[in-house]
């Protein structure tokens, strides 16, 4: 059991340190950046969807009509 506790606090540890990195930032400013990520996203898939939705949306539309 001990041994086991230890492997699973070695592998909860390495995650933690993994997370630790963004430990440095306010609230505030994990929020800007997380913000700054997701508009980044939407952005990236609404070009997307104007470049290649227009074939595959579509193809999609006449899928549901059958």
């Amino acid at each position: 059991r001990e041994k086991d506790r230890e492997r699973a606090q070695s592998r909860t540890g390495n995650k933690g340190k993994a997370g630790s990195k963004d430990d440095g930032l306010t609230p505030e400013q994990r929020r800007e950046r997380d913000a700054k990520a997701l508009q980044e996203k939407a952005a990236k898939k609404a070009a997307q969807a104007a470049a290649g939705g227009n074939t595959a949306g579509g193809a999609g539309g006449s899928k549901n009509k059958k």
